[in-house]
């Protein structure tokens, strides 16, 4: 079984927004959100037309991100390609 190996990547942090930065200031819509475990970065998902929070990875190498939905407590790293969970 795969374990992440950035762990020590995930700070304390609060959301930048309460929905994905980038759509939010072109306008446009979401599927689900994603929030950056290492800088706060709200981000659409790859449902999404624009896969934010995919492209924030690619552009920060920040490796982890958690669910941005109610009542969700997994997150993913893009690193290793594992999910992990935030439950605890």
């Amino acid at each position: 079984m795969t374990k992440c190996s950035h762990t020590d990547q995930i700070r304390d942090i609060q959301p930048h927004t309460r929905g994905c930065e980038e759509c939010l200031k072109t306008g446009e819509k979401w599927v689900h959100l994603r929030l950056c475990m290492s800088c706060g970065h709200v981000g659409c998902c790859d449902s999404s037309k624009n896969k934010h929070a995919t492209k924030h990875f690619h552009t920060t190498t920040h490796p982890i991100m958690r669910s941005f939905e109610p009542g969700e407590d997994w997150g993913w790293c893009y690193i290793d390609e594992v999910e992990l969970d935030f439950s605890r």
